[in-house]
């Protein structure tokens, strides 16, 4: 190693080491503050967190936010009959008293609050006289069979079938639209943010449990974006236990790897430690915890045990010949502080590249990430060989370690067989063809849901069943595009603008996977032919502009109060990807066709418009993301190891593995999506330690001119075997994930899992199968430049 580099090494050893109480101390002080912190961490998330706020999608929903009635955040609660019809004095009275109930629940809209109930749902009819009309439920309405009977009729004369009353009468929708800050009710001047847990708390105690209770033939179905992040954030508190076993179950491997029970709990101690900081700091950054970045703790929890036993096996290494604890602690402290650092500042470069995608939860993901990464400087590359120099590591250990320098190990013997000349061209064919299928077979990844309901969720989940209960009894699915349709101030009712909304509600309803198309052109030709002794030739648009005014009228909520924006509603079968892409692609051809100077067709609003512009954003992001990993990942290799070929050497495996994920997740029908994208980066980030740490100690022993099979058995001896462990500790430690009752998190732990392990041995199989085609060993042999890791 170059002298600056020697001096700049040990003058940071110095500084730590002949300081080691202050070290001690200074610790112990941050993690009492950020214990503090971290205890006062919340689970919290929102809407416009999830969404990517400057997609044009979006932008144009948040520019008409106003116009467009109830269109964003709802809920829809479907009141069931168990047995009859909803036309029952009990069913109708239990329907009265949960309209109410859900009135007084904060965060709701309640202008926007809408059941058979409410005032502004009406019925009208034509009659000899000319139009007649009024409120769904009479004012004379007292539940008699009478009442009951007229009740009946009028909801037949509303048109609400299918929409707030099931196709087969027997459920009916109270519509809830939520407020993302509502006035506190203590003090009217504060906005207070809606919380998702408590307000899905709130319906489940105050409306679904409540009213089940009193009417055993009433059954309550819940849908919407906050009842299911609800659901979603009661699922983490399970992540918790998932916590506790991922910790005994590498408590158990870690006193197995080390046979030494000081060491074991020093690295268990400064990993939470770090996972402690990384909470502390999140919360001092002003971030919750969200579904997305509960998986943070996890990771940093891994990755600090994967640097801890690096650091244990190095020191005991060490001991064998070292006078004592502090000193084996210096010296591996000077061998693994640059390898660790480099390592650790891939890790973060991976996290990083994910703030290029513009949604929140990601970014915040990204952000935690990169925290609890830097942490680990502290924690697992500065504190734990401070720990270990006064603790020490026990007598058995460094028995242990003594006799298996010495002795022959027939398991990394065999391992070595991998740089064999014979062996290691077949490693690189088999590689190339798993690259070749796995790039075939990836082609059928999809982006987006692939999923009906919630696909975060079990498809046995209460919420996909709810959601499987609406779809199946109502006409308007819970997956609405809204198209905005833009014209000047009073343009909306003229038939130059009208015409081609028919045109394109029809070109909608004959699109595949479209259920319905619902605007005021829909209303507006059931008046026509109202007016006309509803007679089905007249249910057509009147060029008559007074006619077109009078049958507008009845069209409220589908156009806003200077008739400049009309919504038009395509309800979906599913948000599916290619339901999606139908849907708007079709919108797109049409809008470049029709749209004129005073008429524009502009997407979307609602929440498959929101799914469409995700979707967007992550396809646009996925490949870029990759690109930038691996581009700074090499870089690093690059600056490290001073040479291209040991770069290609730790990054090829680590590519390999990309491709192979991406062929496992179209074979598992799991699309790239808001839950899985961070996760494609963050298996190469993590993954780029093994074939560090591997790396820069065969590069010594080829330095000493060993041959290279024989240096890589030496590597295996000295860090192969705590690379195997580390990699199985994670893997199994990210595997408790996969029975989570949140999908997506079990898509993740699955996902993980597989990255981890593949990352492992693409690193103990294909590394030095590639060094035997770029590494020229002469070369490297009694050089004493060249790398940053030359120690």
């Amino acid at each position: 190693m170059s002298t600056h580099h020697q001096d700049k090494a040990t003058f940071l050893e110095r500084l730590i080491f002949n300081n080691r109480p202050a070290v001690i101390i200074i610790c112990l002080l941050v993690s009492i503050f950020l214990f503090w912190q971290a205890l006062q961490v919340r689970p919290s998330t929102s809407f416009e967190k999830m969404i990517p706020l400057h997609h044009p999608f979006i932008q144009k929903m948040i520019e008409h936010r106003n116009d467009l009635a109830n269109l964003g955040n709802t809920v829809r609660i479907s009141v069931e009959a168990v047995n009859g019809d909803i036309f029952s004095k009990e069913y109708m009275e239990t329907l009265r008293q949960i309209h109410d109930e859900v009135f007084y629940i904060s965060g709701v809209d309640r202008s926007g609050l809408k059941s058979l109930w409410s005032p502004s749902v009406r019925w009208t009819e034509v009659t000899e006289e000319g139009f007649a009309g009024g409120e769904v439920i009479p004012q004379t309405y007292d539940g008699s069979p009478a009442t009951l009977e007229d009740l009946r009729n009028n909801v037949l004369k509303s048109g609400q079938i299918g929409r707030l009353v099931a196709n087969n009468f027997k459920s009916s929708i109270v519509d809830v639209p939520l407020l993302e800050s509502y006035p506190d009710p203590n003090d009217q001047s504060k906005l207070l943010k809606l919380d998702y847990r408590q307000f899905s708390h709130e319906l489940e105690q105050k409306i679904r449990d409540k009213y089940q209770a009193q009417n055993p033939n009433v059954k309550v179905h819940v849908v919407g974006f906050a009842k299911k992040v609800g659901d979603l954030i009661d699922g983490l508190i399970m992540v918790v236990m998932f916590f506790g076993i991922a910790f005994l179950i590498t408590l158990v491997l870690l006193y197995w790897f080390t046979w030494c029970i000081r060491s074991t709990i020093a690295v268990l101690s400064t990993t939470l430690v770090a996972v402690i900081w990384q909470l502390g700091l999140m919360h001092s950054v002003g971030f919750g915890l969200d579904p997305y970045s509960m998986l943070v703790p996890f990771l940093i929890f891994a990755i600090g045990i994967s640097h801890g036993v690096q650091k244990i096996n190095g020191i005991a290494l060490q001991s064998s010949d070292a006078d004592n604890a502090l000193t084996a602690a210096r010296r591996t402290f000077r061998q693994l502080f640059l390898p660790g650092m480099i390592a650790i500042l891939a890790d973060a470069v991976g996290f990083i590249t994910l703030l290029i995608i513009d949604i929140g939860v990601i970014r915040e993901l990204a952000i935690g990430a990169s925290i609890g990464v830097a942490v680990i400087v502290f924690t697992n590359l500065i504190l734990l060989p401070v720990a270990i120099s006064y603790v020490g590591i026990s007598k058995k250990a460094i028995e242990r370690s003594k006799k298996d320098a010495v002795r022959d190990h027939p398991f990394w013997r065999l391992l070595s067989n991998f740089a064999h000349p014979v062996v290691a061209p077949i490693s690189v064919v088999i590689a190339l063809i798993a690259f070749g299928g796995g790039l075939w077979y990836s082609q059928n990844l999809k982006i987006g849901d692939l999923d009906q309901g919630a696909p975060e969720l079990r498809p046995d989940s209460r919420y996909n069943q709810d959601n499987n209960f609406i779809i199946n009894n109502y006409s308007t699915s819970s997956d609405v595009l809204v198209v905005m349709v833009k014209t000047g101030p009073e343009g909306c009712s003229t038939h130059d603008a009208l015409a081609p909304v028919d045109e394109l509600m029809w070109k909608m309803e004959n699109t595949p996977g479209v259920q319905s198309a619902i605007s005021m052109v829909t209303v507006s030709k059931q008046v026509i032919k109202g007016m006309n002794e509803g007679n089905l030739k007249w249910e057509t648009l009147s060029r008559n502009q007074d006619v077109l005014n009078n049958s507008i009228s009845r069209a409220e909520g589908l156009y806003n109060s200077d008739c400049s924006l009309a919504p038009v509603l395509v309800f979906l079968n599913d948000h599916k990807a290619e339901t999606l892409h139908r849907a708007v692609t079709a919108v797109e051809a049409f809008a470049k066709e029709h749209d004129k100077d005073g008429l524009q067709f502009l997407l979307a609003a609602g929440n498959a418009g929101i799914e469409a512009a995700t979707n967007e954003v992550i396809a646009q992001a996925e490949l870029t993301i990759l690109i930038l990993v691996y581009i700074c990942v090499a870089a690093m290799c690059l600056i490290t190891f001073r040479s291209i070929a040991a770069t290609l050497c730790i990054v090829l495996p680590l590519i390999l593995t990309s491709v192979l994920g991406n062929a496992l997740m179209a074979w598992l029908g799991i699309g790239v999506k808001v839950a899985t994208l961070p996760v494609i980066a963050l298996g190469v980030g993590i993954g780029v330690d093994y074939g560090i740490y591997i790396y820069s100690r065969l590069e010594s022993f080829l330095r000493a001119g060993l041959p290279l099979q024989e240096a890589y058995y030496q590597t295996l001896k000295s860090t192969g075997k705590a690379v195997l462990f580390t990699g199985l500790c994670l893997a199994i430690g990210v595997a408790t994930w996969i029975f989570s009752a949140i999908k997506f998190q079990a898509d993740m732990g699955l996902m993980l899992t597989f990255m981890l392990l593949w990352n492992m041995f693409g690193a103990l199989w294909l590394l030095p199968a590639l060094a035997r085609f770029l590494i020229k060993p002469e070369k490297l042999a009694g050089k004493v430049g060249g790398s940053l890791l030359a120690h």
